[in-house]
């Protein structure tokens, strides 16, 4: 959510704070997941699989809990679409910033008094799904109501638990790498091919740095952002975070020690600011000032870069390739709670909002990018000259972020122990057994 929900380079969490909603979301988890591991405890999948249609009369009045301002005049347009099907159904709203959004949902699943359909994002689903809050859409689906098929099935996958999915995507996100023409030239360095390599990026970082060097610009950044870094790079070199299951970690591996030096090896070549100098000003502040000339990031960036100086410069290239092609994806799902007292009206509402004509309305208002395939064309089009259509390219190989049922346990031990790789102060391999060994530890807690 989105990430997103998942990038530092936002400060309020819409679409280009996907990484804000995701890293602020887990801390929230590790306060709240006692109180949800002490009330109605096991998977909600037992709940009824059937569904029916509701009449066009039924009544109710329901609660529709969200926490971007700036997506509610889209979410307005879409019910009163609602409300020509089912015009009995008052739904009410309720917007909670990002900051206390989930530690409200938390107090409210303690007490079985969740919003009647909610927003609901990857590292905090499967605390949700696993203690029985989150109704399936086993019946939508067989029932023909809700198709997965229409979304990226690594999206389907993240919202799946246990066997059983429990939401599909409003909208997603993926990774690429902006890049600003204007100081390419600037430096006499040729923009590389589209179908680049590690190596490439590397070569061009490097060559970068040294050529702007007098004027302090960058030829790249190595941000510590797992979504927009270094869970790619992990992905690319053939590895993986965690296991399929979410109980072993999997940061031991060569493959993820060639993923972290990736961007070790960009700040000791010095194409790369150190991890200081990010720390004081975010990768994202460098490039939008003009002192960086590649930056790896979400599509939720687009919108920092509208109506700056530097937006007539920027393309957008695909991730290079390591030993595959990969990056990851991350999207914000519509959850009904178990608990609503009007569970018929609340699934009516979310499969409304799951087809194609709510998409194509989200997407055509600017919203966010909508995770239905076929109505995304508002967004390539919004910077025609970018080719942001590699975002939407990107699904194909797109690899869902990693979580699991108690993502914020290592999500901060990831906040802990990289600094020292990222820094030099430690060599890779050795951070990189003593995070995988805590994770571990943390992971086998239940």
């Amino acid at each position: 959510m989105p990430a997103s929900p998942l990038s530092t380079g936002r400060r309020t969490p819409s679409r280009s704070g996907r990484r804000l909603v995701v890293v602020v979301g887990v801390v929230g988890a590790a306060v709240g997941a006692l109180l949800l591991a002490g009330c109605s405890a096991g998977s909600s999948a037992s709940s009824s699989s059937s569904y029916s249609k509701p009449d066009k009369d039924v009544s109710a009045n329901l609660t529709y809990a969200v926490w971007d301002q700036n997506q509610v005049k889209a979410i307005k347009a879409n019910l009163a679409g609602f409300n020509k099907e089912y015009p009995n159904i008052k739904v009410n709203v309720d917007v909670t910033p990002y900051a206390t959004y989930f530690t409200k949902l938390q107090t409210e699943a303690s007490s079985n008094t969740l919003p009647d359909l909610f927003w609901m994002n990857g590292p905090n689903f499967q605390l949700y799904a696993a203690n029985g809050k989150i109704a399936p859409i086993t019946g939508e689906v067989k029932a023909g109501a809700i198709d997965p098929s229409n979304y990226s099935k690594s999206l389907d996958a993240l919202y799946t638990y246990d066997g059983t999915q429990y939401g599909v995507p409003k909208d997603f996100d993926t990774i690429g790498v902006w890049m600003n023409k204007s100081l390419f030239e600037q430096a006499g360095v040729a923009m590389p091919s589209k179908d680049w390599t590690w190596d490439d990026f590397q070569k061009t970082g490097a060559e970068l740095s040294d050529k702007l060097k007098a004027q302090g610009v960058y030829g790249a950044a190595a941000g510590m952002d797992g979504q927009t870094t270094y869970y790619d790079t992990i992905f690319q070199a053939g590895g993986k975070v965690i296991n399929a299951d979410g109980t072993k970690s999997d940061y031991n591996t060569p493959a993820a020690q060639k993923g972290i030096a990736f961007w070790t090896d960009l700040i000791k070549s010095g194409a790369s600011p150190s991890i200081k100098q990010l720390t004081d000003t975010t990768a994202d502040q460098w490039f939008t000032s003009g002192k960086l000339a590649m930056y790896q990031g979400g599509s939720w960036f687009r919108s920092a870069l509208e109506g700056t100086d530097i937006e007539k410069d920027i393309v957008v290239y695909p991730l290079p390739k390591g030993k595959k092609q990969a990056t990851v994806i991350h999207g914000v799902t519509n959850a009904v709670a178990e608990g609503s007292k009007h569970k018929d009206a609340a699934q009516a509402l979310q499969v409304y909002l799951a087809g194609k004509t709510a998409q194509q309305q989200q997407g055509d208002m600017g919203a966010v990018i909508p995770a239905y395939t076929g109505t995304q064309t508002a967004f390539t089009k919004s910077m025609p000259d970018a080719d942001l259509q590699v975002f939407l390219d990107a699904v194909e190989y797109a690899e869902p972020l990693p979580v699991s049922k108690n993502t914020a346990a290592w999500n901060t031990l990831e906040t802990n122990l990289l600094p020292s790789a990222f820094d030099g102060s430690e060599p890779v391999a050795d951070v990189l057994k003593q995070l995988a060994s805590q994770m571990d530890t943390a992971l086998a807690k239940k």
